[in-house]
């Protein structure tokens, strides 16, 4: 999600953490389907967990889905906890959330954390700020216990929000990001993932996402291991560019048999904080006139009638072909009109760089594997 400022399987774990995901339709919505979700991980969680790791301790904990793009988890912080909804975010590194000194209309809209409720809060004389694609937060560095389910990590390293700008309308509290350590704001700064592991919370340096199309099912994030069930046929693997973010190298992005990007060769990060397929301004503007988009406000609409008949857009990894489907790359906004899940990034780069967010990761299981530095995919079940 931030711009980068500027398992075969993965042997089973011993214990391994899964959160089910919910969709919400539009920002409007409550999670107001929270039983049906709890009822459905209590029926389930079991057999799941069974068929894929005989013995090991399963935990889930409800989430949902934000404009059926951005996927939301609960995590807590702080003794007593608090509980805040978290973008799990595998194009950053960094955890923040609001502070209850940030006054600002965006942050009073969202639960801040309230450092003088908590027995464990310890504060540092760091302060950070953090350019995303789509906003800018800024404010000091805190130590407090954070709890994942049951994943546990004390004296955790953390970013309270002071001001935050660019975010207005998202109704999320915070991130937490999943990246290396390299691209942390914090001088220093350990991501919670790494301290996990570091601490043998986690016995497998791995987490994986299924991204769901369907809000009555729910998707999940599952850290230490890997279930089969959430996806078809085999893992594919491909190896990172370099062991500090997700991106890898990407072939080719064709149509109808004709290479329309990428052409030789270019990297792509795999962000689970992004929502739509982005890339460099020439590129993203000819794929959209060639699907017949029309430009209207800030987004590109199509006729919804026209959305089966257009064509799949393929976008070739270590010569695997990932199929992206019209039904895919074209969203409904509120107002049930028919846009296409294409950005222009701001990137300024010699390098072509694609982002390949939520939109690309609905269809294909994602399993980001730190100890041996690449990324599975297999389709989505």
């Amino acid at each position: 999600m931030k711009w980068l400022v500027l398992l075969g399987l993965v042997a089973f774990s011993k214990c391994i953490v899964k959160i089910p995901l919910k969709r919400v339709k539009t920002m409007r919505n409550t999670v107001s389907g929270r039983n049906m979700l709890n009822n459905f991980v209590k029926e389930h969680a079991y057999k799941l967990s069974q068929i894929s790791f005989r013995g090991s301790n399963l935990t889930s904990h409800s989430l949902r889905n934000l404009r059926d793009l951005f996927y939301l988890g609960n995590i807590t912080i702080g003794t007593p906890p608090q509980e805040f909804q978290v973008i799990f975010d595998t194009g950053s590194s960094e955890l923040w959330v609001p502070s209850s000194f940030c006054i600002s209309t965006t942050c009073s809209k969202r639960m801040r954390f309230r450092h003088v409720d908590s027995s464990t809060f310890r504060l540092s004389r760091k302060t950070f700020s953090i350019t995303y694609g789509s906003g800018r937060i800024e404010g000091f560095v805190a130590h407090d216990t954070v709890r994942i389910g049951d994943l546990v990590s004390t004296d955790q390293q953390f970013g309270l929000c002071t001001e935050e700008s660019g975010f207005e309308g998202m109704i999320f509290d915070g991130i937490l990001g999943l990246s290396y350590t390299n691209i942390s704001s914090y001088m220093g700064a350990i991501p919670i993932f790494y301290k996990l592991k570091n601490e043998g919370a986690i016995s497998e340096p791995v987490f994986a996402f299924y991204l769901s199309k369907d809000e009555r099912e729910g998707s999940v994030v599952m850290f230490g291991g890997v279930d089969h069930r959430y996806y078809k046929g085999k893992l594919n693997w491909i190896p990172l560019i370099k062991a500090d973010d997700w991106i890898v190298h990407m072939d080719r992005i064709s149509m109808k048999r004709k290479v329309i990007a990428c052409s030789g060769g270019c990297n792509a990060l795999v962000d689970t904080g992004s929502s739509e397929i982005v890339g460099p301004s020439t590129l993203v503007k000819n794929i959209l006139k060639i699907i017949g988009a029309k430009p209207r406000g800030s987004e590109h609409y199509v006729s919804c009638s026209s959305v089966n008949s257009l064509p799949s857009i393929i976008f070739t990894i270590k010569s695997n072909n990932y199929r992206v489907p019209g039904r895919a790359y074209i969203l409904k906004d509120d107002r049930g009109h028919c846009f296409a899940a294409f950005k222009v990034h701001r990137l300024s780069s010699s390098t072509e760089i694609w982002i390949l967010g939520d939109v690309f990761l609905r269809l294909y299981f994602s399993v980001f594997d730190r100890g041996n530095d690449r990324i599975g995919l297999a389709r989505a079940v």
